[in-house]
């Protein structure tokens, strides 16, 4: 008996742990009902541990039983919804209470019945595997694949089947003829002791998830520029680097780099509050007019680019018009009725092994030739030594 205890007390120890870890993540995770959920879980299912201590040495052994049986599917339903409110597959709250109710009722009926008995180990085990195949299908039917994702979905249903291994291993080491006698039965080591395992395993893999949803969240927002909402320098470099290394063999990109003509004139007539509000509108236009396979940023200040995978000078040059005409017909809160922001713009093709900072070099070059040849206007770059064209003039300008 001393044995099964000491289990006990260390399940009771390793739930509470898990409860204050998820009650953290709540904290910090915008996934906070989530959390919130998984800690009740633990901190319900953590009750079980203390109804099975009692057991052997109270006179009312049924009451304590099921209450061991109640609080651990209580806190397995909570961890059911909390992980449906976190891969968003909602379980309905009413069927999960239906559930409940009626696998204590059932836990009850069966509660005379002879211990260590298929019958009764089926029955009891029954509704745990359920809820842990329910929990497990969550994983399944949402849109999250990573690999945190792919080991909890796997921990998951291994646990569901080891509820229909506890079935055998009732029967096979005996868990005693009594609900008092669970405690000093060989089957309450085993069962505690691989139980220990899971609960460890799993409640790991939930915080892994979770917090790598906090991590990501975090990487995602050092990334995005607040002001705009499009990706910072780091965060275009970051996305438009890879996409480069996926096209090798075919045609890289092109891409656009965007300067609002006289923006410190703005500010200094108009305000800071009212340049800014050129920016988001700015910002806009380019997310308006590019395609949706295409990587935007703001690269600091006035200054922005858009990458076009897989498309040539000329396609890009044509995307690079429809931002500049679109921006030409914006009307800014804050300004003159006749008064507009233009905006002009560098376009360089990347070619097939091209750096993306050396194409930045060239689109910039072409940037700058639209600024002096009046601004307002679109220009193309010429190609990287690889991919010059002798009959073609080095600068193409077209307004």
């Amino acid at each position: 008996m001393g044995g099964a205890i000491s289990l006990l007390a260390v399940n009771f120890v390793i739930a509470q742990i898990f409860t204050a870890a998820f009650l953290v993540i709540a904290a910090k995770s915008r996934s906070r009902r989530a959390a919130l959920h998984c800690a009740g879980g633990f901190a319900v299912a953590s009750l079980a541990a203390v109804f099975e201590a009692v057991v052997p040495f109270t006179s009312f052994p049924r009451f304590f039983a099921i209450g061991a049986f109640a609080s651990v599917l209580a806190g397995f339903c909570l961890l059911r919804f909390g992980l449906g409110l976190f891969y968003r597959v909602p379980a309905n709250w009413q069927m999960l209470v239906v559930f409940f109710l009626a696998s204590v009722t059932l836990d009850l009926a069966i509660y005379d019945l002879p211990r260590g008995t298929l019958q009764h180990a089926a029955l009891y085990q029954l509704p745990f595997f359920v809820i842990q195949a329910w929990s497990a299908s969550v994983v399944i039917h949402s849109k999250r694949r990573s690999a945190a994702d792919w080991i909890l979905l796997w921990l998951l249903a291994l646990t569901s089947g080891y509820y229909l291994l506890k079935i055998y291993a009732a029967v096979a080491a005996g868990s005693g003829a009594t609900a008092q006698d669970y405690v000093s039965s060989p089957f309450a080591l085993i069962s505690q002791a691989l139980g220990a395992v899971l609960i460890v395993s799993t409640g790991l893999a939930m915080l892994g998830v979770m917090v790598k949803e906090i991590v990501d969240d975090a990487r995602a927002r050092s990334e995005i520029d607040l002001l705009s909402g499009l990706y910072n320098r780091r965060g275009f470099t970051e996305r438009v680097i890879p996409m480069l290394q996926l096209r090798e063999g075919r045609l890289p990109g092109t891409l656009i780099l965007a300067d609002l003509d006289r923006f410190k004139l703005v500010n200094d007539s108009y305000g800071h509050h009212t340049g800014d509000e050129v920016i988001r509108q700015f910002a806009r236009v380019l997310k308006d007019v590019m395609p949706n396979h295409a990587v935007a940023g703001r690269l600091g200040g006035e200054e922005f680019a858009v990458f076009l995978p897989s498309t040539d000078l000329e396609e890009a040059r044509v995307v690079a018009h429809g931002m500049r005409a679109a921006m030409m017909s914006q009307k800014i809160d804050g300004f003159a009725e006749q008064a507009r922001v233009t905006a002009s713009f560098g376009v360089a093709a990347i070619a097939k092994g091209e750096p993306l900072e050396q194409a930045m070099q060239r689109a910039d070059k072409a940037l700058y030739a639209a600024k002096e040849n009046g601004r307002n206007r679109v220009e193309c770059a010429e190609a990287p030594q690889n991919m010059v064209n002798p009959l073609v003039p080095q600068w193409i300008g077209r307004p």
